[in-house]
Order: structure tokens, then sequence, then C-alpha cells
């Protein structure tokens, strides 16, 4: 009689206190050996009430609450909440503030996907890509300060325009900052995308199929990366980005180091960008004067924005008084995490940590 090796089905928690999960997040894990069978996201820790919130607050009440959504991209929150606001009220905004508004919102792409390079370079056993993600992220963290005041939450966009204007010196500094950045790429290049080892653990990993892509909701990189060419900032143009020259960064793997490479690349892309805007910043005012307990007409807008991770969208419905009846939030986390259900089941359990890491979620936009 021929021997059999059997094996039991383990059933594991990988979260929620664990530090490749980057944030709140249960994935229920079943295990043939050290091979995963299913996987399973399990959300709700974070959760904090935030579209009913929404409901008992005035229009400019819940302004700085957005920026609490995806707390790495906070400027493209609230710049989404504002142009919502603003699609509903028919209000007009200046040009400058538009300039102002991509230029803030790409500089927040810049420092998010530099979270994200340097985190998945931990993921992976990579720790000095980490310390150098986060000294440029500190510069640009720098420019958010003087013009918003804070580095993290800057309540800094306004229905109507910004704030306030750019502080003197900003130009010249964002522009010296734009101009080292290229180099400091290529030194991550050096470190981890070129690195032998990176390279083995997430090429052909978790491949994610152009159509499973589309049919799971997927956005942003993650979709991008898959073969599908679809970004809303060119789809589905916004502010002021058909005025300006840039390139959505599509690639056909499908895999964990494609979904890497598109937010490097788009990276530089942001950079082409911000440069772009600096060039052309027109004169004017950032702001219009609206009364501070907003009436927005009743009806409902929606409008969507491309985020660091992909397609945002906020919804508002409004009865005509100061505070809107319904707000939903779209968050491309939400969406995009569902897919780790279908790519993680086949892999080692090294493998899902690489998986759950190249799809970029934050949990705060994924509770709510």
């Amino acid at each position: 009689m021929s021997s059999q090796i059997k094996t039991q089905e383990l059933e594991v928690n990988m979260g929620p206190q664990h530090p490749s999960t980057h944030g709140v997040l249960r994935v229920i894990i079943k295990l043939d050996g050290e091979v995963v069978r299913e996987a399973t996201p399990v959300i709700g820790y974070l959760h904090r009430g935030m579209e009913k919130t929404a409901e008992k607050r005035t229009y400019f009440q819940f302004m700085p609450l957005t920026d609490r959504f995806d707390y790495l991209t906070s400027m493209l929150n609230s710049a989404l909440y504002c142009q919502t606001v603003e699609k509903l009220c028919g209000m007009e905004v200046s040009r400058r503030a538009e300039y102002i508004r991509v230029i803030m919102m790409e500089l927040n792409r810049i420092s998010s996907h530099l979270v994200f390079v340097g985190t998945f370079g931990l993921d992976l056993g990579a720790t000095t890509p980490f310390i150098y993600c986060f000294r440029e992220r500190e510069a640009i963290l720098d420019l958010f300060e003087e013009a918003a005041g804070a580095r993290m939450t800057f309540n800094y966009m306004r229905p109507g325009g910004v704030a306030q204007d750019l502080p003197a010196g900003f130009d010249r500094k964002c522009r010296d900052l734009l101009k080292k950045l290229p180099a400091l790429l290529r030194e991550y290049d050096d470190l981890l995308s070129d690195n032998r080892i990176f390279r083995e653990r997430t090429r052909g990993v978790g491949v994610l199929e152009a159509g499973d892509a589309v049919n799971w909701g997927a956005s942003g990189p993650v979709l991008r990366a898959s073969g599908v060419d679809y970004d809303v900032r060119k789809a589905d143009s916004y502010s002021v980005y058909s005025e300006l020259d840039f390139d959505a960064v599509v690639r056909t793997e499908g895999d964990c180091l494609a979904r890497y490479l598109c937010r490097t690349e788009e990276m530089r892309q942001s950079i082409r960008i911000i440069e772009q805007a600096l060039d052309g910043l027109p004169e004017g005012p950032v702001s219009a004067k609206i009364n501070m307990n907003l009436k927005a007409p009743a009806g409902e807008a929606y409008h969507h924005i491309e985020s660091a991770r992909g397609d945002m969208g906020c919804y508002i419905v409004s009865d005509g008084s100061t505070k809107p009846v319904r707000l939903k939030w779209r968050a491309p986390s939400f969406a995009n995490l569902n897919i780790i259900s279908k790519l993680i089941p086949g892999w080692k359990v090294a493998d899902a940590v690489a998986i759950i890491g190249s799809v970029d979620i934050v949990l705060g936009e994924v509770d709510r």
C-alpha cells in the first residue's frame, strides 16, 4: 500500500492587529499547509458613521471631516467634496483657485504613493526605501504646512475655491523639490524596483485579468495595471486637467509588480502636471464670497475624481436646507479590497502579504 500524506485545513486570522494589513483589516485565511485556499476580508473595525454625520452638519461644518476618509489624500478628498457642492449649487470657481487645487492634489498624490512604495517595501522585508520615501514625503508636507497650516488633515479646500492664496516663496520651494524628485525616484528604482529579490516576490504574483478588474469594480492603479486605460482625469475631465499634458499610466501584466510600477510612474506624471500648473498659474482671486450657512438648492449632484487609489465619488442629496439630506462616498479602496478574495487563493501566506500591499488600501475610506 502506498502511504499518503494527509493535510488538515487550518483557519487563521491575519489582522485586525497586523503590520501588513495597513490598518485594522482582518482577513480570514484558510490554509492547506502554507498554501491559501480561501481569503475573506472582514471590515468595520474603523467605522465612524461619516456619511450619516454629514446629515447633521452644515455644508461647511462637514468640510474638515472629509479629510478623514482617506487620510493619506486629504487634499483630494476635500477637493472632491467641494466640487460636488459647487456642482449642486452651480458655483463658479476662479481659474487661479482651480490651478492651486491641481497643484495640491498632485502633490498629495505623490506623497500618498511615497507611503505606498515605502510600506510595500517594508511588507517584503526592505527597510531602507521606507526611510527614503518618508524623507521626500516630509518635504511635501512642509509645503502643505506653509499653505494650509497642517501636515495631514489640511482643511484647505473650500466651496468656491481654497482657504487662502499660496504663501510667498511657495513657487520657488515647490520647483526646487520637483527638480530633485526625478533623481530621488531613480534611487527607489535602484533600491527596490530593480532589486532581484523584490522582483521575484512580485512578478507574476496575484495576477488580475482586465475583465475581472472591470467586473469587480476596480479602479486606479489596480485597474490600469491590468491593461484598462481608465483615468477619471482624462475619461471625465474636471478642474483644469484638460488643459494639462500628461499620460495615464497603463500596464498589461496585472500582477503585484505592475501595480507597484504604475504608482512609481504616476509620481513622474504628477511632477509633469505640477510643473505645468505652476507655469500657467493665473492671477486672480482664490475664493468666492459664500455664506457659511450655505443653503444648497433642492436636488442632487454626483461628482468623481481620480484619487491616488482610484475612482472616488461623492453623491449629495439636498432638500434646500443648510444640511444635506444624504451623502454617499464612493471609496475606491472599498471596491479594490474585495479583489483580494480572488487574488490570494492558490498563493502562499507570504504572497498574500504582497498582494494585500499591492492593492494599497486605506481603511479610513473602506469603513468610513
